[in-house]
């Protein structure tokens, strides 16, 4: 074992360098140090950036086969709030069928009584949920979303927002598909205010 004279004394990694001239120069080491820090910092910024980038409300509108969304122009982005998706066969709202779209065109009276029971339900639940809140940051705003397929008729589209408007939904949303310039970089689902 070589004894070795005091002095500065570097790190492995700087042992072998040029630059100190320790190190042998054409001779490459089989084992490599991998260093922590640099590959912790990149995992940190990697998912610093998905944080950011994922939304974390998740989907506000279920697309489904039967339902083909009108396209608009004037468009803004669309909030999470109920939605009631007419299709050609039914009315539903948070996945519960509230009406086949048969027997309401066979109905005379303008209401769907079990859509204005669900909505007020939801009202009441999340006037229950904001009771305790101080101020009117979390005061009932009466937005609902209505998803409708482009075929239907109007007098189903108008007895759904009468329901909404009985219930205290008065702030009616269409969901559409982003026509123009935005179409073509790839659709996307936008809300027409009513």
């Amino acid at each position: 074992m070589p004894i070795k004279a005091p002095g500065k004394r570097y790190c492995k990694r700087l042992q072998h360098s040029k630059v100190f001239g320790h190190g042998t120069h054409g001779h490459k080491s089989g084992n490599a140090d991998v260093l922590i820090t640099p590959l912790v910092d990149m995992f940190v910024i990697i998912v610093l950036f998905l944080i950011a980038n994922f939304s974390a409300t998740g989907e506000v509108l279920m697309m489904t086969k039967d339902i083909q969304l009108p396209d608009a122009v004037n468009v803004k982005e669309i909030e999470m709030n109920p939605v009631v998706m007419v299709s050609g066969d039914e009315v539903s709202i948070s996945g519960t069928v509230v009406g086949r779209v048969q027997d309401l065109v066979k109905e005379e009276y303008l209401n769907i009584p079990a859509l204005e029971e669900k909505l007020r339900d939801m009202k009441k639940q999340f006037e229950d949920l904001h009771a305790m809140a101080d101020g009117n940051t979390n005061a009932f705003k009466g937005d609902v979303n209505i998803q409708a397929h482009k075929d239907v008729e109007f007098s189903i589209i108008k007895r759904v927002m009468f329901s909404c408007a009985s219930a205290g939904y008065n702030n009616i949303n269409f969901a559409t598909l982003q026509k123009g310039d935005a179409a073509a970089a790839g659709e996307s689902t936008a809300s027409a205010k009513e």
